[in-house]
């Protein structure tokens, strides 16, 4: 029971060590640079002399404290987009890399249907996303506190907690395009391409006063800013990201079981 997704999972989990040092040293540097910052340079006057569509794609509400600093450098950043990215790529050949490399007639032999098949694809995806979400903030709450600026471990527990969701929709969107492409680089290439113009779409929304029309972008429902800064957790939110991605998995689920693979 689930050996592809423990296969899948292993595959992986190399990656996912990378990704959490890379992640790990980019939020060591945003640490590391901050306590020169907060006293040389008043952040916030910064801030308001910034374009508002500026500061609705990064949600920067303050960056005067570590909270507000992380959470527009290293959270809407490296968090919300580049992160999102990697997952919505990553799972964007899920399928689509074994159509491409004409693998897919083997793993149809075995005596699994296409919806598992798919389904433990997908869960292999969990890995990166659990891992960077546990190694990250121990470095984070680490060095908080060493620079003397420690952050609220309860807050940086959740701001972790709630991206999960939101990786996981940027995930599905990924495997929807995944089942849609056969060539593997046109699902990755076109997955980056969408949830980016989710990204800046959900900021125009806002700005233009159309703020209804950005509800279909995953980005609307994770706010880093909110949770660091604010101390709100939009619980309502991760539960719309879990019931979407559970749409959109059994949407491509459907599709992959009816369509042909040549």
């Amino acid at each position: 029971m689930f050996e592809l997704a423990r296969y899948e999972a292993r595959r992986r989990l190399r990656g996912a060590v990378y990704l959490s040092i890379g992640l790990s040293l980019l939020a060591g540097m945003y640490i590391g640079t901050f306590p020169s910052i907060a006293t040389d340079v008043d952040l916030d006057e910064f801030i308001e002399q910034m374009p508002e569509i500026f500061t609705e794609l990064f949600n920067i509400a303050t960056m005067n404290t570590i909270e507000g600093f992380l959470a527009a450098e290293l959270y809407s950043i490296g968090w919300t987009l580049l992160l999102g990215l990697y997952v919505a790529y990553s799972a964007a050949s899920l399928i689509a890399e074994d159509v491409d490399r004409e693998r897919m007639d083997i793993l149809l032999s075995l005596p699994i249907s296409r919806a598992r098949l798919l389904g433990e694809k997908f869960l292999a995806v969990l890995v990166p996303i659990v891992v960077v979400n546990i190694v990250v903030p121990m470095v984070v709450y680490v060095g908080t506190a060493a620079v003397g600026y420690p952050i609220d471990p309860v807050n940086l527990l959740m701001v972790h907690a709630l991206s999960i969701p939101y990786l996981l929709a940027c995930a599905g969107i990924g495997v929807v395009l995944s089942v849609l492409v056969d060539r593997a680089s046109i699902a990755q290439r076109g997955s980056l391409v969408l949830l980016f113009g989710l990204f800046l779409f959900e900021s125009l929304t806002v700005v233009a006063g159309y703020d209804w029309l950005g509800s279909v972008a995953p980005m609307r429902y994770f706010n880093p800013t909110d949770v660091l800064v604010e101390s709100r957790y939009d619980l309502l939110g991760s539960a719309i990201l879990v019931v979407g991605t559970a749409v959109l998995v059994v949407a491509s689920a459907l599709y992959f079981r009816r369509r042909d693979i040549e």
